[in-house]
């Protein structure tokens, strides 16, 4: 694609072809040297480096790092420039364009906000995803999604057989439409083992977060009954071990003897729905790396 006559001037010196702006994520055992040898990489693949996060580890002994760099050198490129400092270190490493949507499929139940909080997102450019479709156990969403011309399926699951079934449609789902996230918005039901393996580090779920905790149902109306002062959200990677996945954000809200069981839940609708789209934008943009079972967050 050629520049417009008015376009601003490369930032590279020397460099006439159209910049590339791509994040490099890399994961690997901590040792001297490896920030200098993967910047010196880019600067042979001449890279302008436009952001640099790093972290080690101490009780793991990994080493993290996130950077975006502005290159004329393509995909492949990048990656033979880089390859050298892989194999060197042992290295975990990815690289992808910047702000390119990430395809995900989003399970729901009967709640909306945080499906409608998502597709909102989606269409303003605020999330930088693309949602091919919507899997529901219920009908209720159909209309949400419709709005947002985003296609929803619905599938009963009140039966183990029929539980097996929609789980075998979110993995063709998976496969047809390539996607890279699945998100739980609200979804309520308890995910297979078999599934949680099979999309491991690529599922994220948000539930409520009381102090103390409540399980079970109308967990508002415990907590208003408790006489609860803090409400919360946290959003996380879906593991076989139910809602204990490694953390990727959480929020938090004062509430006092003032409010309603009704007023309770639209407070933490509103947390829910932050809170996950916040989670999965950082996924989207490569912002969140696995350290066992904790997460390093480059914000």
């Amino acid at each position: 694609m050629r520049a417009s006559a008015d376009a601003p001037p490369n930032r590279l010196e020397g460099v006439t072809s159209p910049l590339h702006h791509w994040i490099v994520t890399i994961v690997c055992d901590d040792r001297p040297g490896i920030v200098h040898a993967v910047t010196g990489a880019i600067v042979e693949a001449q890279g302008n480096i436009t952001e640099l996060q790093q972290f080690s580890g101490l009780e793991s002994g990994r080493f993290f790092l996130r950077l975006q760099t502005e290159t004329a050198t393509d995909h492949g490129g990048l990656l033979a420039a880089l390859q050298p400092v892989i194999e060197s270190y042992g290295m975990e490493c990815r690289v992808d364009r910047v702000g390119r949507p990430l395809r995900t499929l989003v399970l729901v139940s009967k709640a909306a906000h945080c499906l409608n909080d998502l597709l909102f997102r989606q269409r303003s450019g605020q999330l930088p995803v693309q949602i091919p479709l919507v899997l529901g156990n219920h009908p209720d969403l159909a209309e949400l999604a419709s709005f947002y011309d985003v296609p929803f399926e619905s599938r009963p699951v009140t039966t183990a057989e029929e539980k097996t079934a929609f789980e075998e449609r979110v993995l063709r789902a998976v496969e047809e439409h390539d996607i890279e996230l699945v998100v739980l918005a609200r979804y309520m039901q308890i995910l297979s083992p078999e599934l949680c393996a099979a999309l491991e580090g690529r599922i994220i779920n948000i539930h409520h977060s009381f102090l103390p905790g409540f399980k079970g149902a109308n967990p508002y109306r415990q907590a208003h009954q408790r006489g609860v002062k803090l409400i919360g959200a946290t959003a996380h990677f879906v593991t076989s071990d139910l809602d204990e996945g490694p953390i990727i954000e959480q929020n938090v809200v004062r509430v006092d003897h003032s409010r309603s069981p009704a007023e309770l839940v639209a407070i933490g609708q509103d947390e829910e729905s932050r809170t996950l789209s916040q989670a999965v934008t950082w996924f989207a943009e490569d912002r969140v790396l696995l350290d066992g079972q904790r997460t390093i967050i480059f914000q």
